[in-house]
């Protein structure tokens, strides 16, 4: 599935751009034309990949952090949608974890939390074993929660995360705003609802 190469590009990106402190929002572009282009904005590193089947082009545009949650497991946040899947504000990106924690609760429709003392938004997560051990959880992809879950990444410093009751992580949103407003001119669609 083409999510989870990209979520694993996104990951390796995410986790060099985490390691740099205090990078200022910067553009790297690849040289090579088939590879895909990347761009840091503070701890947010967007990736657009373009698939051109010969009949068609899609181009798939993602976002990525990395952190380290409480107990020191690395973990990243992705966000990815592609031109050939529905587009804002009928569908919004798809929102996905990865954190090597094996203590997180597992399964189908695990209730979730996401905010901060001042906002918060509930929704459900799936999770799935990954490759190296790792699992991942996705929110469930419905426009009204993604929406009001990608203007709480907007509003909050730190997206506080819970899964079940248990607390994943907080999450620096340094740099998301400009990162989402990148993946809507990569991939065609107004950001006005969650990024003005």
């Amino acid at each position: 599935m083409r999510i989870f190469r990209l979520a694993a590009l996104v990951l390796s990106a995410s986790l060099a751009a985490f390691t740099m402190a205090g990078a200022i929002a910067q553009e790297q572009t690849q040289p090579a034309s088939d590879m895909p282009a990347t761009n840091t904005f503070g701890r947010w590193t967007t990736i657009i990949d373009t698939l051109d089947t010969g009949q068609d082009a899609h181009k798939t545009c993602a976002a990525s952090t990395a952190f380290v949650d409480g107990n020191g497991n690395a973990g990243s946040l992705t966000m990815s949608i592609s031109t050939g899947d529905a587009l804002p504000p009928d569908a919004y990106p798809a929102i996905m974890f990865i954190i090597d924690n094996g203590n997180l609760p597992t399964g189908d429709k695990i209730a979730a939390t996401f905010g901060d003392p001042g906002v918060k938004v509930t929704a459900t997560v799936t999770s799935n074993a990954a490759a190296g051990g790792r699992s991942n959880w996705m929110v469930d992809n419905q426009a009204k929660t993604s929406l009001a879950l990608l203007r709480a990444m907007r509003k909050v410093t730190s997206l506080d995360v819970t899964f079940g009751k248990q607390a994943v992580a907080s999450i620096p949103m340094d740099g998301f705003t400009k990162a989402y407003r990148n993946l809507g001119t990569s991939c065609g669609f107004s950001t006005k609802d969650v990024a003005p």
